[in-house]
């Protein structure tokens, strides 16, 4: 049975096979939704022979729906669609895979549920004591507990999760940097930000060389290249300024700051979700692992022992983790539970 997990968010598909590859594609879901069934199938396609899909989802959110409710169900109609008479199984935070009639009835627990699934697959990586998984994307940060090799979150739903500390919805490329800073000091003198989307943390984590340039790419704020060059005139910008105005040094400087501020907050929840019992292990995933290990540097003082999935499964498996998680529960799984 061979088994391809879809994790289906608001700005990229990605998919895994849980064994050679795994593959992310930007999706904007909300000017592309009517294309998602399309973008699915293509994407299936790059798998050859595929018998079952693992899905889960977090796109609906994404402001083209009305509700969660109607995102999760035409989210649901998108997979019967591109599943084009393959199984089907859909993860839910309850904790186990339903069928697409089940998850229909129990939308609330199906939205947003990719990162118990990681969780659940992470946790069998920590079999006895206190762990925790770090899961830092383009978009959102997951902070989940981990006991004796069980996922163990406070919350469930997005709002929950949000109050618990669990999950911060802060990541490495989408973020605006207003809702990061409102003031920055740059040369000693306090400047305040542009209230406007004109950079995102894709930026200070270019021109800090934490993230490679990808120049074909222009999923930026301004949809210029994702190049350091651009990077740094979409920080002036947020300044109101240019290039002209701002030297490279000061909007390093600006850029330090940003990531300070993501380290701090990072490093407040992860203190609350822990709650002082130091984890034995401390699990790293997703493309900002990089800014996990700051977090971790600052909490633990070494005492924990790291496993960066990055470095176990390699960056392609790392940044679709979620995908790859569910591709592994999935294949476990018996074919007659498995209904469209």
């Amino acid at each position: 049975m061979r088994t391809l997990g879809l994790d289906i968010g608001g700005a990229n598909l990605k998919a895994s096979d849980g064994e050679a590859l795994s593959v992310s594609i930007p999706f904007p879901m909300w000017l592309d939704w009517k294309r998602l069934p399309v973008a699915l199938s293509e994407l299936i396609d790059q798998f050859g022979a595929i018998n079952r899909l693992a899905v889960t989802m977090t796109g609906e959110l994404a402001d083209c729906f009305a509700t969660k409710s109607a995102g999760v169900n035409f989210i649901l109609d998108a997979v019967v669609e591109a599943a084009d008479k393959r199984e089907v199984l859909i993860w839910q935070s309850g904790g186990e895979f339903v069928d697409v009639a089940t998850a229909r009835e129990i939308t609330s627990l199906v939205a947003a549920a990719n990162w118990h699934a990681l969780a659940t697959w992470c946790a069998r990586l920590t079999t006895s004591g206190h762990g925790v998984l770090i899961d830092i994307g383009s978009t959102t940060t997951d902070i989940i507990p981990l006991e004796r090799g069980v996922a163990m979150p406070t919350g469930r739903t997005d709002p929950e999760r949000l109050l618990s500390g669990e999950l911060l919805y802060f990541g490495v490329r989408r973020t605006p940097l207003i809702g990061v800073l409102h003031t920055a000091t740059l040369s000693g003198v306090e400047r305040p930000l542009a209230n406007e989307l004109f950079a995102t943390t894709y930026d200070v984590f270019l021109v800090l060389n934490e993230l490679p340039e990808q120049p074909e790419s222009t999923d930026t704020a301004n949809s210029r290249p994702a190049t350091i060059e651009e990077a740094f005139s979409r920080l002036a910008r947020q300044l109101c300024g240019d290039t002209d105005e701002f030297t490279r040094d000061e909007l390093r400087e600006f850029a330090e700051q940003c990531r300070a501020t993501l380290i701090g907050r990072g490093v407040s929840a992860l203190r609350t979700v822990y709650e002082g019992n130091i984890p034995e292990t401390v699990i790293v995933s997703g493309e900002g692992g990089f800014l996990a290990e700051h977090l971790i540097s600052k909490c633990f003082n070494g005492s924990s022992e790291i496993l960066n999935l990055r470095s176990t499964l390699g960056e392609l498996h790392s940044n679709c983790a979620c995908a790859f998680a569910l591709a592994r529960l999935g294949t476990e799984q018996p074919e007659e539970i498995a209904w469209l």
